[in-house]
């Protein structure tokens, strides 16, 4: 399906693009520092998750109808703004820790780490797919690697999606057992300095998202 050439350079390519800091490491960085490794690698998946939707939606012409359509991107845009900035002000509301939270273990001093797991990917994943900002790269990067000529244009996608899954999930990976073991030595401090930060966080992402324009 791709010659060695190819292939390489656009594996090349894409670790430059994940490593490069972006919505997304903002976004797993936040989650490992507000609920620890275990709530990073969660975030992780979800947003990996969404980056094989857009690989998929990429095949299937979504991303060109974003490209085309202003009114389509710009429903996308501001939906998933308004997603990360409700985000953000859910966590600035939230409950401070208890006073004596910095004497129970890591998963009891800060709230956040108590949200389910199946709550924090679903998360990442809405968060992940209402970003136009990733179904515009797959339309302007990935098609530079696919040959119609060579048959099922919708798996190619798909294949360099999951190669590039692949990548990002590595470095919020990295990230995640970064922030989280780092995160543990203000454990004793309480949560609501996490909280914050990650309201922070949320609604600054979903300002930057909402004034994005097309590319």
């Amino acid at each position: 399906m791709f010659d060695t050439a190819t292939l390489t350079a656009y594996l090349i390519a894409a670790a430059v693009l994940v490593f490069i800091p972006g919505p997304g490491t903002a976004w797993i960085i936040a989650q490992s520092a507000a609920g620890g490794t275990a709530r990073g690698v969660q975030a992780a998946f979800g947003l990996e998750t969404a980056t094989l939707i857009h690989a998929l939606a990429a095949g299937l012409g979504l991303s060109a109808l974003l490209a085309t359509s202003a009114l389509a991107f710009e429903v996308l845009k501001y939906a998933g703004a308004a997603y990360l900035i409700w985000l953000g002000i859910k966590a600035w509301r939230s409950a401070p820790a208890p006073a004596d939270a910095a004497a129970e273990p890591i998963a009891e001093a800060v709230p956040a780490a108590r949200v389910s797991a199946r709550h924090v990917y679903l998360r990442s994943v809405v968060t992940g797919v209402l970003n136009p900002k990733v179904a515009l790269f797959f339309l302007a990067f990935l098609p530079q690697f696919v040959h119609p000529e060579r048959g099922m244009v919708w798996l190619q996608f798909l294949v360099l999606g999951a190669l590039l899954s692949m990548i990002g999930m590595l470095n919020s990976l990295i990230l995640s057992f970064a922030v989280g073991r780092f995160g543990r030595r203000f454990a004793a401090g309480g949560g609501r300095w996490k909280e914050r930060l990650t309201g922070s966080v949320f609604i600054a992402l979903g300002l930057r998202l909402a004034v994005q324009q097309r590319g």
